[in-house]
């Protein structure tokens, strides 16, 4: 198997998610050209930085005529998937459509992925399950990002001038129900920069569909231990996570900084984290009793962070 390539899209967390299982193709096959076919900005997390060696876009124009039936495939493209020894799919395809032009460009070892994932078994377990039709064995369900050097510099250069421990904020997520409410958020950040026995500072996590409530705590805390990351890439931004406490919800983001290695306290409401939590013995899930995000009391999470912060740091 010389040539391998994954196609992947959907959000950061689906990604992450599939890591374990790339990981499986990348221990089967060592020496394997793997390229992954996805959102670049996401993808860019596997790029020369263990599983694949490139990364290509999925939005790219003339791709949609392969979601045609009977269409006029571009003869360039064909000749790419023809390249493949493997091509290992998790695109949404209930008719065979893609995968039968995939074919037509003859392609042979194609395997395809789940696109949706199910109640009753964590995410990763089912993201496996292509490599587990290839013979191989996903043992190890956590997902790993390995940030390079230049992310790592990019990240320090950020934290200059921060006192430790840093704990990471990431206020949001793709869905409001799952977002805690901000002024839980204000309360915790406040008790920590009064605190007189943390001597830390606050990173506040943010990306476009955050961008609101960042604002909001811009005018909150004007403080020089607190900073605003604001649409960091994600390899810089999972630099960012190895050393730090990171406090989050059921996010792309808090996939990211558990697969990072930081000391994960993620509160989750409608959500079930037996399907969605990341694996690892790094993450504490903090769940509504009632479902309700908004349920989650700001004690619980206080001692949660106290804890770690005792732990890692000797602070309180």
């Amino acid at each position: 198997m010389n040539r391998i390539l994954v196609i992947r899209g959907g959000a950061i967390g689906d990604f992450i998610l599939t890591l374990p299982a790339l990981k499986a193709l990348r221990d089967a096959y060592p020496h394997a050209h793997i390229e992954i076919l996805g959102y670049k900005h996401i993808t860019v997390l596997a790029e020369n930085r263990f599983y694949a060696q490139a990364v290509r876009s999925i939005e790219y124009g003339p791709l949609s005529s392969f979601f045609a039936k009977n269409s006029e495939l571009p003869p360039e493209l064909g000749t790419y998937f023809a390249s493949f020894d493997l091509i290992i799919s998790y695109l949404y395809d209930p008719d065979g459509i893609f995968e039968n032009n995939l074919r037509r460009c003859g392609v042979e070892n194609f395997v395809r992925g789940p696109a949706k994932i199910e109640k009753g078994e964590h995410a990763t377990r089912q993201l496996a399950r292509p490599m587990q039709e290839l013979g191989l064995t996903v043992a190890d369900l956590v997902a790993n990002v390995y940030p390079s050097i230049e992310d790592r510099q990019v990240a320090q250069e950020f934290l200059r001038n921060l006192s430790r421990p840093i704990i990471a904020f990431h206020i949001g997520s793709g869905s409001e129900k799952k977002n805690w409410p901000l002024q839980n958020w204000i309360d915790i950040g406040n008790h920590l920069l009064g605190s007189g026995d943390f001597n830390g500072s606050l990173v506040i996590v943010s990306g476009e569909a955050d961008e609101e409530r960042a604002r909001e705590l811009r005018t909150v805390w004007r403080n020089e231990r607190v900073r605003f990351a604001k649409n960091l890439p994600l390899p810089e931004l999972a630099a960012l996570f190895e050393r730090a406490i990171f406090l989050g919800h059921d996010s792309g983001i808090s996939q990211l900084a558990a697969a990072a290695g930081a000391n994960c306290i993620l509160l989750f409401g409608p959500s079930d984290p037996e399907v969605w939590a990341p694996k690892g013995k790094n993450v504490c899930v903090i769940r509504s009793k009632s479902s309700a995000i908004e349920d989650i009391d700001t004690s619980a999470v206080r001692k949660s962070l106290t804890e770690l912060c005792q732990r890692d740091y000797g602070q309180e």
